[in-house]
C-alpha cells in the first residue's frame, strides 16, 4: 500500500472510530456560511441579507443508491456520536456526520444484499436496539416531564425543613513533628510571638503552612480524631496545648464558631433535580413490576439484583437526608 493510500485509509478510520463516539451537539454551519459569517458587517446604508432558512428533518443532504441522507438522519447521528463530535470544529461537523452516514448506508446496504440482516444476532441486537429507544421514549413522556420547576422548589423546601445545623469552627494550626517543638511553639505563642508567622516558618503541613496555618472551616467528622477532640473543646482566640495525632505534634487556635446554614437553591438544584428524577424513576419501575411477572430462575443471581436495587435506593435516601449545608 502506498504512504497516499495509507494516509488516507487512515483519515477514514478516524472519521469511522470518531462516528462511534459522537452525540449532542446538532450540524454546525457550512464552512462557506461560518465564511460570510465572519467577514465584518457592511456599513449602516447597506441592508443586512437575510438569514439562510433553518434545515428541515426532511432536508435530503445525500442520496446512496436509493436511500437518502436527511438532516434528521445527521441529528440522530449527531445525538449517537457525542464524544467524537466535540473534537470537531463546528464549520466541519455537518460534513463529518453526512460521511459517516454515507459509510454507514453502504455498508448496511452490503449487509443487506449478503442478507446478514436474516441472522439470528442481527434479530437479537435489533431487538435490544428497539427495546432501549422505547425505554427512552418512555421516560422522556412519562417522568422527565414530571421534572418542573415547581418540583425541583418543592424538594428544595423539604430538604430546608429537614436541614439540621452542624457545630463548625474555623481554626488554624501548625504541625511539626516531635512534642519538644510543639513545646516550644507554645512558649513562644504564650510570650507574644505571631501565630500565624510561627505557623509559615516552623509548621511542616505543607497545604496550611503557607496560609499561617489556616484551615478554614470544618465540622466534625472531618479532622482526625485527636485534633478534632481539642479542637472544638477550645473557645475562641485560644490557643491549645500539643496534641498528638498520627501525623505528629499540633498547636491549634480557633479563630471563629459557628452553625452551617442550609445551601442556597442554586447551589441544590442540580442535586435535587438527580434526587427527584431518581424517585420518580424508581416509582415508575415499581409500578410496572406491580403489574408485571418478573422471573429469575437463578437464585443468586436474583438475591444479586436485590441487593443492588436495595443500594441504589438506600443511596438515593441517604442524599437526600445527608445534604450538607455551608
Amino acid at each position: 500500500m502506498t504512504d497516499r493510500n495509507l494516509t488516507s485509509a487512515r483519515s477514514r478510520l478516524a472519521r469511522l472510530a470518531g462516528a462511534l463516539a459522537i452525540g449532542t451537539a446538532l450540524i454546525g454551519v457550512p464552512a462557506a456560511y461560518a465564511a460570510e459569517a465572519a467577514t465584518p458587517a457592511p456599513a449602516a446604508t447597506a441592508a443586512a441579507p437575510a438569514a439562510p432558512a433553518a434545515p428541515k428533518p426532511t432536508d435530503v443532504v445525500a442520496k446512496v443508491g436509493n436511500e437518502t441522507v436527511t438532516e434528521g438522519d445527521l441529528g440522530l447521528a449527531a445525538e449517537d456520536l457525542q464524544q467524537q463530535l466535540q473534537n470537531v470544529p463546528p464549520q466541519e461537523q455537518k460534513a463529518f456526520l453526512t460521511g459517516v452516514m454515507i459509510d454507514m448506508q453502504l455498508m448496511a446496504q452490503a449487509a443487506r444484499s449478503a442478507n446478514l440482516d436474516q441472522t439470528e444476532g442481527y434479530k437479537a441486537e435489533l431487538g435490544y436496539l428497539q427495546d432501549r429507544a422505547l425505554r427512552q421514549a418512555y421516560f422522556e413522556n412519562e417522568i422527565a416531564k414530571q421534572i418542573t420547576p415547581d418540583t425541583i422548589k418543592a424538594a428544595y423546601g423539604d430538604y430546608v425543613k429537614a436541614f439540621q445545623p452542624q457545630d463548625q469552627i474555623h481554626a488554624e494550626h501548625i504541625l511539626v513533628k516531635t512534642q519538644a517543638e510543639a513545646q516550644d511553639l507554645e512558649k513562644q505563642i504564650a510570650g507574644g510571638a505571631k501565630f500565624e508567622d510561627l505557623a509559615k516558618s516552623k509548621s511542616i503541613d505543607t497545604g496550611s503552612a503557607a496560609q499561617g496555618g489556616d484551615l478554614g472551616f470544618f465540622s466534625k467528622g472531618q479532622m482526625v480524631k485527636p485534633f478534632e477532640d481539642a479542637a472544638f473543646a477550645l473557645d475562641v482566640g485560644q490557643v491549645s496545648q500539643p496534641v498528638q495525632s498520627q501525623y505528629g505534634w499540633h498547636i491549634i487556635k480557633v479563630l471563629e464558631k459557628r452553625k452551617t446554614q442550609p445551601q442556597t437553591f442554586d447551589q441544590m438544584a442540580p442535586q435535587l433535580q438527580q434526587q427527584v428524577i431518581f424517585k420518580k424513576f424508581d416509582a415508575a419501575i415499581q409500578a410496572l413490576k406491580a403489574k408485571t411477572t418478573v422471573e429469575i430462575p437463578d437464585a443468586n443471581l436474583a438475591a444479586q439484583i436485590k441487593s443492588q436495587n436495595d443500594a441504589n435506593q438506600a443511596k438515593g435516601q441517604g442524599d437526600q437526608s445527608g445534604a450538607s449545608g455551608q
